[in-house]
């Protein structure tokens, strides 16, 4: 009884650990690396009647070309909130349209640039190894709570918390490693 508890514990943590270093994988998509990917404008919300919604839900975004995205809105009328969406954000682009058709001109970043995508990737990867913990946190205080009922043994509640802090290891360093990989990427000239 006690060991399926922690196992169930354990499974469960796994999978929402291997959601979060999943998410940090998409969010380095997002950093703009000097290639034209439509990721980049995942993390943009577009002030559209009142209400930020994702830019991929007003717009097809697409890379027809190596250093230029194209936005082709759904409503016409959208143009100018998209344009002003990816004007404000961190991303550096500088977008033009023809009224129908948002243009995105993707720069070879200069060396100040790459050094602000760098911090700009640590802090997803902070964020990433924060949601690791959080979820850590959490199921040690579930495994506290089962004790307290007499549900585990102390041993067990300790081999427990051993494997998490193993699993949470594990996942703390694949977001690293994933980090060193980006930081590569966008130091690559």
């Amino acid at each position: 009884m006690a060991s399926e508890v922690i196992d169930a514990l354990l499974d469960s943590a796994a999978t929402r650990m291997a959601k979060s270093v999943e998410s940090t994988l998409h969010e380095f998509a997002t950093v703009r690396t000097g290639r034209a990917s439509p990721a980049l404008l995942d993390r943009i919300a577009v002030d559209y009647y009142g209400a930020p919604t994702p830019l991929k839900q007003l717009a097809t975004v697409s890379a027809p070309e190596a250093r230029l995205i194209t936005v082709h809105p759904y409503d016409k009328s959208a143009v100018a909130a998209i344009e002003k969406a990816i004007n404000e954000s961190d991303l550096g682009l500088n977008p033009s349209n023809d009224g129908a058709v948002i243009r995105l001109v993707v720069p070879e970043p200069t060396e100040e640039r790459r050094s602000e995508l760098v911090k700009v990737v640590r802090g997803l990867a902070e964020e990433g190894r924060i949601a690791v913990r959080n979820i850590r946190r959490e199921v040690l205080h579930e495994l506290r709570e089962h004790k307290t009922n007499g549900e585990v043994s102390s041993d067990d509640e300790h081999r427990g918390e051993t494997a998490l802090q193993k699993l949470t290891d594990s996942r703390t360093s694949e977001i690293d490693e994933l980090l060193k990989g980006k930081e590569a990427e966008i130091v690559e000239i």
